[in-house]
């Protein structure tokens, strides 16, 4: 009979290690997740509104898009295209304290850039419609690393509203933001580099 208790404990226990962690966010943090996969499978067409860094720009002349490609209940994977530099995507992410916003920079073989994966975390409710992503310790250091220590202090910035999604960074003598027109759904672009469909 000890045995038994014994074996019934242990397959308790193991199925409550297994057991996925449940998916708890606030009403603020859901609200603009869930705005944002509202647009799931659909792409649109940005303009850089603000950049104020020295000399030309990388963005200059290219055609920018942005596509909601993939959606869970947990992830929102967004391609930032780039002309043709498909390199960049913007990964939110619900971690149970709040939400994380991540860069996954690829080459074109689909080797990981190596500043890749940097990005914030939230540190407030913030709304529905805006949430701020101070940068975190992994991007700080890799900003050291990479000798930019003056994007230690990054925010960047996502707004979304019926017509317009923006995203924006900020820090100090630093602002870059480029506007999506939402009401107007184009072709979605191809699979990102380091991505498969």
């Amino acid at each position: 009979m000890e045995f038994l208790t014994t074996v019934a404990f242990l397959l308790a226990s193991t199925s409550a290690i297994t057991r996925p962690a449940p998916l708890v966010s606030i009403p603020s943090h859901d609200g603009f997740f869930d705005n944002i996969a509202a647009h799931c499978g659909k792409a649109y067409e940005g303009t850089v509104t603000v950049d104020n860094a020295k000399g030309p720009s990388s963005f200059a002349d290219k055609k920018l898009v942005m596509h909601v490609r993939r959606c869970s209940e947990r992830e929102l994977q967004v391609p930032f295209h780039v002309g043709k530099d498909a390199s960049r995507t913007w990964i939110i992410t619900k971690t149970g304290s709040g939400l994380s916003l991540k860069h996954d920079h690829r080459h074109k073989d689909g080797t990981n850039d190596v500043s890749t994966m940097y990005g914030g975390h939230t540190i407030d409710a913030g709304f529905e419609n805006v949430q701020s992503f101070p940068a975190d310790q992994y991007s700080k250091e890799l900003f050291v690393s990479q000798g930019i220590p003056q994007s230690m202090g990054n925010t960047w910035q996502m707004y979304i509203y019926p017509e317009k999604f923006t995203y924006r960074l900020i820090r100090q003598g630093r602002e870059f933001r480029v506007d999506f027109d939402l009401t107007k759904p184009i072709t979605p672009p191809a699979t990102p580099w380091g991505y498969k469909d």
